[in-house]
């Protein structure tokens, strides 16, 4: 088993495709996988018929706002995500980057249309930053709402009780998560049990309920409703946010456990759940202030509180991670500076902590709950993100559906129309939100997104200047034997970013210092469109003669360098590794405006790159042998 598999719950002593190994999957992957689309009962009924865009309650709008519950389950979540995107996977691995760089993988006669591909990809990933601060905050405070029916007089404490749990929450992910995530899947899984218990409860004293899962019933709604139940949409679309960690989180778990858990536990249970708040609110109009709690018992309302609280503090942590690792992806494909990226467990290579996004979700998250006061108030900023991002995956699916599985253009048309017809429905729903909280994760994933090509761009201009003032080896090498160079005992290597040529670290130590090492090595590390290369691939190695020797190395977007590991490799010709000098290149950017980038972006580009993390901390260089040489350069 490897370690990625041992790390998320797998039985070392199961076999890897056994029913032990697929049993502790499915466990694993429902606190990570369904954390989020799990908790949102604590929320998304209420907000169909509570609040400013509600519809009043009567059985034909209950009956009507089931069956799109209902449907939207099974056509967003079963149809879409589970029986079609899922197929995409990038070498085991979803999400919107591993996506986009599926679609774009048979585009290369169209550089245009790639880039376009890939544009999308990055804006549905810049999504996930706006969503990772939201989600926590409506989360943890519709379960801390729970006080306002189990105890109406410590309603005044929703708010501070919510932000301590949030700083708490941060404040441990520094600890990673392995060490409570035994605890996850368990916990989880009493979530999902208790939310089809309360479901049951009222289902079996209101029985004619479950006749919502007629398609009838939700077109009767919306064209009965018109404009106000086109609204409603937006509120009903509560019930699939989360659903993309399914297809984000499939190279943790595979596709068959993420399946199979859907089918048996999450889904009856989300349904009956679903289906008993609604037979409450047919049975008491008066629930509808928070129609989940009012659904238990009064002895079970403070056990369920923490029993909520405790669930949607794993949905968050979820989606914390989920924003860690969407930064090293974007930084390993060279859209994000190095940032520092602490690794949690030595066991699992997804479990990462990233210092600076931490705290920024954080004083967000916190600044929301301030800000918005209640998980209603967030509702309206919830959603539109998760809209966007399901309708760019819709998008996405659609090229890797017609070029890479070679459908016709019927048939991945017809099911893209069918799947785009859903998603832009639910899309304009939360369109009329914008300007009451909408626009937050919108502006959030607009400067991220700002930040990404901001930072892609001008490392391509960098390395176009650099790569325009090129020495060729042989030219190199002429000027070595005309200036009578001392050729020095050990190792030198220098990285460079260009795997042709002499690097310019090198003509600037020869030109200065007039020595060469005997044995020099020109390093050029390589970030692949796919999350991760095979061993056998990973390095390639070329003989330049006269002690040169040229190192390819290739990584995927979901692996680390390792410099030290590289050259510690039999297959490179690397034996004073132990000695070695290394050579860094540290470009100083003077932002001037004109050299192909706007004076204002230049200058957010140096800033970008003067707090950018140290190569030798990001490429696992030794501190103590290396050798930095600067140059200027104008953009």
């Amino acid at each position: 088993m490897s370690e990625r598999e041992t790390a998320h719950g797998g039985d070392d002593h199961a076999p890897k495709h056994g029913p032990r190994y697929l049993a502790a999957m499915c466990l694993a992957s429902l606190g990570i996988v369904f954390g989020d689309i799990g908790t949102s009962p604590l929320y998304a009924i209420r907000e169909c018929f509570h609040g400013s865009h509600s519809v009043a309650i009567n059985p034909a709008n209950v009956f009507g706002v089931l069956s799109l519950v209902f449907w939207s389950l099974n056509i967003v979540i079963t149809l879409k995500y589970l029986a079609y995107v899922m197929r995409a996977d990038n070498r085991g691995e979803g999400g919107e980057l591993a996506l986009s760089a599926l679609a774009a993988e048979k585009e290369d006669h169209r550089p245009r249309l790639k880039r376009i591909i890939m544009m999308f990809g990055l804006f549905g990933a810049a999504l996930l930053y706006g969503d990772g601060m939201i989600t926590p905050a409506i989360s943890v405070l519709g379960a801390v709402e729970g006080l306002q029916v189990a105890a109406p007089t410590l309603s005044h404490y929703i708010v501070p009780i919510t932000v301590v749990i949030l700083i708490l929450l941060f404040m441990f992910q520094r600890r990673g998560t392995a060490g409570v995530g035994a605890v996850f899947g368990p916990v989880s899984l009493l979530w999902f049990t208790v939310l089809a218990i309360l479901g049951i409860m009222q289902i079996v004293q209101h029985p004619a309920i479950l006749a919502a899962v007629s398609p009838t019933y939700a077109f009767a709604f919306l064209l009965g409703s018109k404009h106000l139940g086109f609204v409603v949409m937006g509120a009903v679309f509560l019930v699939v946010t989360g659903g993309e960690a399914l297809y984000a989180d499939m190279g943790h778990f595979g596709a068959k456990p993420i399946r199979m858990t859907w089918f048996c536990v999450v889904l009856p249970a989300l349904l009956l759940n679903y289906f008993g708040q609604g037979a409450l609110l047919l049975a008491n109009p008066a629930a509808v202030e928070n129609p989940f709690y009012n659904m238990a018992p009064a002895w079970a309302l403070l056990p369920l509180l923490l029993l909520a609280t405790c669930a949607t503090v794993i949905a968050s942590q979820a989606v914390i991670s989920g924003a860690f690792s969407i930064t090293r992806q974007a930084t390993m494909l060279g859209y994000w500076p190095r940032m520092p990226i602490q690794h949690t467990s030595a066991r699992e290579i997804g479990q990462i902590y990233v210092p600076s996004v931490n705290w920024i979700l954080m004083c967000a998250t916190i600044g929301l709950v301030l800000g918005f006061q209640s998980s209603t108030n967030l509702a309206a900023a919830y959603g539109i993100a998760v809209a966007t991002t399901m309708v760019i995956t819709t998008v996405l699916a659609y090229f890797v559906a017609r070029h890479r599985w070679g459908w016709s253009r019927l048939t991945s048309g017809g099911l893209t129309l069918l799947l785009l017809s859903v998603d832009l429905t639910f899309f304009s729903g939360n369109v009329v939100k914008i300007g009451q909280g909408g626009w937050f994760p919108l502006t959030i994933a607009a400067i991220v997104f700002l930040l990404m090509t901001t930072w892609k761009k001008g490392r391509l201009l960098l390395w176009q200047q650099i790569r325009d003032n090129i020495v060729p080896l042989e030219e190199f090498y002429k000027r070595m034997k005309a200036d009578h160079s001392r050729r020095v005992p050990g190792t030198a290597v220098f990285m460079t970013s260009n795997s042709e040529g002499t690097p310019p670290a090198l003509v600037h130590n020869f030109l200065h210092n007039h020595v060469v090492h005997k044995q020099v090595v020109l390093l050029t590390i390589v970030t692949e469109e796919m999350p991760f290369v095979e061993n056998a691939q990973r390095v390639t190695v070329t003989d330049l003669g006269n002690g040169f020797v040229r190192m390819v190395a290739n990584y995927g977007f979901m692996e680390d360098p390792d410099v030290q590991a590289l050259l510690g490799r039999k297959d490179t010709p690397t034996p004073q590794i132990a000695s070695a000098t290394f050579f860094l290149g540290n470009e100083i950017v003077l932002a001037e405006g004109g050299h192909g980038m706007s004076r204002w972006r230049a200058w957010l580009f140096s800033i970008l790159a003067r707090n950018a993390v140290r190569p030798t901390a990001f490429f696992n260089i030794p501190k103590d042998r290396v050798m930095e040489i600067s140059s200027q350069v104008t953009l």
